[in-house]
């Protein structure tokens, strides 16, 4: 089925209310500037993926970027479950057509799979998929915003995120909200464009940000702080890829008191 939100576009703002006092003014100032760039990079995306919905699976940059982000994340579920056949709730983050969602519905895993995305179209297209691939248990779809997932806390068990990261204007608030929705002990793999060397600065700093223009790319050191400041635990990053390099993530949200994870590899 697909759950539509009545407007996503019209999520609530962030709490970000400026000061009273001499200091008002350009405070004020600097925060509808900062509504005007979400505003912006949210409306481009929308456009951007409205008009790609239909020839989104035919592009090449499924051969060249989406599908080996598929298989890294099909490797940390594997790990994750730890060769064992065990259900679990998964929620896929900025789905697409819903391509990944139907990989793992392929696959010998008993899960309930919920995807969701910003754009009707692609909702569209994800529920049809969807319907194909598993007529009998099909995936949820849901069209809504990631800064603000109508779901409740500790709903999935895993979340992942692929090559969307990047269009999210406040990425503290998406990767907050994925820590919320996570059950104890449960993991979030979050991938995107590795920008922290020459061939994925060239690639994402110039190429990706002159074609999608308001989209950012961060730092692995920066992806890295997010986790950490929303409370996941056994951090792990990863790069994968050559010429569309990918930095991929990981962590787990806490079953007791955290402690230290991992360096990048």
């Amino acid at each position: 089925m697909i759950v539509v939100n009545p407007n996503p576009t019209s999520s609530p703002p962030r709490e970000d209310v400026p000061p009273a006092g001499p200091s008002a003014f350009a405070a004020g100032s600097e925060h509808d500037d900062a509504r005007r760039r979400a505003h912006a990079f949210r409306s481009g995306a929308d456009r951007q993926f409205h008009g790609w919905a239909e020839t989104y699976d035919r592009s090449l940059l499924n051969t060249f970027l989406f599908r080996p982000a598929y298989l890294a994340l099909l490797e940390e579920i594997a790990d994750w479950c730890g060769g064992e056949a065990r259900s679990f709730r998964l929620l896929d983050i900025g789905c697409g057509t819903g391509s990944f969602a139907a990989l793992v519905a392929s696959a010998d895993w008993p899960a309930r799979i919920t995807a969701l995305d910003f754009v009707t179209s692609m909702c569209r297209k994800a529920r049809d998929k969807a319907e194909r691939v598993r007529p009998e248990r099909p995936a949820d779809v849901v069209n809504a915003d990631s800064e603000h997932l109508p779901f409740a806390d500790a709903s999935f068990d895993l979340v992942t995120c692929s090559n969307s990261f990047h269009h999210y204007p406040h990425q503290d608030a998406v990767v907050a909200e994925m820590r919320r929705v996570l059950a104890p002990g449960g993991r979030l793999v979050l991938i995107d464009g590795f920008r922290d060397n020459a061939v994925g600065w060239f690639v994402f700093d110039v190429i990706i940000q002159r074609i999608e223009k308001n989209v950012h790319h961060a730092p692995w050191s920066l992806v890295r702080r997010l986790f950490e400041q929303a409370g996941f635990v056994n951090l792990r990053q990863r790069k994968i890829n050559l010429l569309m390099p990918l930095l991929v993530t990981v962590g787990e949200a806490p079953t007791e008191a955290p402690h230290a994870g991992g360096t990048p590899a």
